[in-house]
């Protein structure tokens, strides 16, 4: 028998389950596929064989349209990193004779930078054993846009969708006032800083109120900043900042460091950086003596289901469809991947991309789409990011709350 597996991992964002809705789609309407099923918890579901039947769901593929505006991991997710084959092998061999037990030939592993490396690191593994009726196949999925090999991922057209809006709605609370005030917005994005981008997308829509826009990839100095805000101060009343999480100053250290508050750090050693907008709220409040407000978006700009942005939806779902595509194809080691066209219409082609480019790999800010002062973006990351934010859809409500799809 052909048997598929899908799991998902890492931090759960809005668009996953579209992706998984695409694989579903094709998967269960391929005939060459016999039974599809889900591992609860990403791998570490699949090292205990804690599988759920999807196939056997009655109604499931009539239920697609609202698994894709479900927002998380509708299967479950886990941030576990698989041991490194060379000096322990046996997780390797676990999941091997598991695939074998279960008759799964197609693997698909729906995640980010880590979840690829996992992707890498098994598909690499049953090709250097020969073992050639077993394909692993990655989908992209990273609110943080900072994956190699693809335009931009899914998940983060709708999470840059719903930060213009936040940007937005929080400029509405901004003029209402006749004093000088300045709203700080903290955004994720640890070594990238895409979503923070996203931030130039409101300005200008709706009033004249400055932006101030920091990214990750750009050395902050505290200084400057405070100037910046004394120089659009001096012009009016108001102004907007947007920071990334992970901002830093020249010497490397992180600004929200400069609290002095110990970091925790999630499952793959990296430091959870939050706390920069606090930091400069009070650097604000202290040598300025205005009203300020500092926000941390955090763990609400990954699952905002009710502003979801219908591209990331529809191309999400078309990069699960393709993952089915290039397992059937036994595309072992790949990505299913998608490229921009460079025409004057926004169109994306959907390809494939080896995995060893792009595991542990991350994709930064092009510099030139930052301004030389380091406070704002170029014209050319608006052209970049306006057309991942188009269209609405959302989440299915019932009795006035969200109502999602449940698979495990």
């Amino acid at each position: 028998m052909n048997n598929l597996l899908v799991a998902q991992s890492g931090g759960p964002t809005s668009a996953i389950n579209a992706t998984l809705a695409g694989i579903l789609d094709r998967a269960m309407n391929e005939g060459s596929i016999d039974t599809v099923y889900g591992a609860r918890y990403g791998i570490q579901g699949v090292l205990r064989e804690s599988f759920v039947n999807l196939s056997a769901r009655a109604g499931l593929l009539e239920e697609l349209p609202e698994l894709a505006t479900t927002p998380a991991a509708a299967l479950g997710s886990c941030r576990y990193k698989l041991q490194d084959p060379a000096k322990d092998e046996s997780e390797y061999e676990k999941l091997v004779d598991i695939f074998h037990r279960h008759e799964i030939r197609y693997f698909i592993y729906i995640g980010g930078n880590d979840s690829m490396d996992t992707v890498w690191r098994l598909s690499q593994y049953v090709r250097e054993k020969g073992i050639t009726d077993i394909t692993v196949v990655g989908a992209p999925k990273t609110i943080d846009n900072d994956l190699f090999g693809i335009d931009h991922c899914p998940g983060f057209g709708s999470a840059a969708k719903y930060i213009a809006t936040t940007m937005a709605e929080l400029e509405r609370e901004l003029v209402v006032y006749d004093t000088p005030y300045v709203i700080i917005t903290e955004m994720m994005g640890r070594n990238a800083g895409w979503l923070t981008a996203a931030a130039a997308l409101s300005q200008g829509v709706n009033s004249q109120v400055p932006y101030l826009i920091y990214l990750e990839e750009h050395p902050f100095d505290l200084s400057d900043f405070l100037s910046d805000i004394r120089g659009e101060l001096s012009a009016g009343i108001n102004v907007m900042v947007a920071i990334s999480e992970g901002i830093r100053d020249r010497s490397g250290r992180m600004i929200c460091d400069y609290g002095d508050r110990d970091k925790a750090k999630d499952a793959f050693g990296h430091t959870i950086a939050t706390g920069a907008g606090h930091v400069l709220e009070n650097a604000v409040r202290q040598n300025l003596g205005c009203k300020v407000r500092s926000i941390e978006l955090n763990l609400l700009q990954r699952c905002a289901g009710h502003i979801l942005s219908k591209t990331d939806i529809d191309e999400s779902m078309e990069l699960g469809r393709n993952a089915v595509k290039l397992c059937l194809e036994g595309q072992n080691g790949m990505m299913s991947s998608l490229r921009r066209l460079p025409l004057d219409e926004y169109r994306v082609v959907y390809e494939a991309q080896d995995i060893a480019g792009i595991a542990d790999r991350e994709k930064k800010v092009p510099a030139q789409w930052i301004t030389s002062e380091g406070n704002n973006v170029t014209p050319e990351m608006l052209n970049y990011l306006r057309p991942l934010v188009q269209g609405e859809v959302h989440s299915r409500f019932e009795r006035g709350v969200p109502k999602y799809v449940v698979l495990i």
